[in-house]
């Protein structure tokens, strides 16, 4: 074992999909995937993701508050949170994303967020982002979140969700949390015959949620 860090691999039974697996470094910080192994019980119960909606938290003050600020639906964000940190506030990724939002450095640095582990400048950090992939791909909800996931440019570049397994399996898994109802297979985007993006509701008849008075509302049914 490394003096650096102490590694515990657990199968792990807490409420969460996508924690599979859980580094705990020398200074306390853990480290965890969020998109899990593909055997992951969580990570394919879409019933229990839908069961998630809207889910309340310490930390629904501070959500409110930046979302009224950035015409985001909380709704959105709380899903956001759910499938990045499952609202663990030290979570980091594979990657290297830190904090409920899962920003990654240049991003924080982006939006002016000095210590990540801070809980209301990630929030604040991960709303004013999402608020701008918002604003970059209007009306389409999909490749907004596949922007969060893979980054604006991946999804410019693949004119759509980009063909990456864990993007396409993250923006079902934020869909079907958002609007309460398992959500459907996800296509990829491409401007060269590839396929078109497309997705849906596993069940039929899904009315959109209504937005907050002064909140964005993307459709992408």
């Amino acid at each position: 074992m490394r003096s650096l860090s102490l590694v515990v691999v657990l199968a792990l039974a807490a409420p969460s999909y996508a924690q599979v697996g859980l580094i705990i470094r020398a200074d306390g910080t853990k480290v965890i995937s969020n998109i899990g192994a593909q055997g992951s019980k969580r990570s394919s119960d879409w019933n229990w993701l839908a069961k998630q909606r809207n889910r309340r938290s310490a930390y629904d003050d501070i959500i409110e508050r930046h979302s009224v600020a950035h015409g985001v639906d909380p709704v959105l964000v709380r899903a956001v949170i759910q499938v990045e940190s499952n609202f663990d506030p030290r979570c980091v990724s594979h990657k290297g994303a830190r904090g409920l939002m899962q920003l990654m450095p240049g991003t924080a640095k982006r939006y002016g967020v000095r210590d990540v582990y801070d809980v209301e400048q990630n929030i604040r950090g991960g709303i004013r982002y999402l608020a701008d992939l918002m604003a970059m791909f209007p009306n389409d909800l999909s490749r907004a979140l596949a922007a969060y996931n893979a980054g604006e440019g991946a999804v410019i570049r693949h004119a759509g969700i980009p063909p990456y397994d864990e993007t396409m399996t993250y923006v079902k898994r934020a869909l079907t949390v958002y609007y309460g109802r398992p959500y459907g297979a996800i296509g990829f985007g491409g401007s060269r015959g590839g396929k078109k993006l497309k997705g849906g509701f596993k069940t039929a008849s899904v009315q959109p949620l209504a937005a907050l008075p002064g909140m964005r509302y993307l459709g992408s049914q």
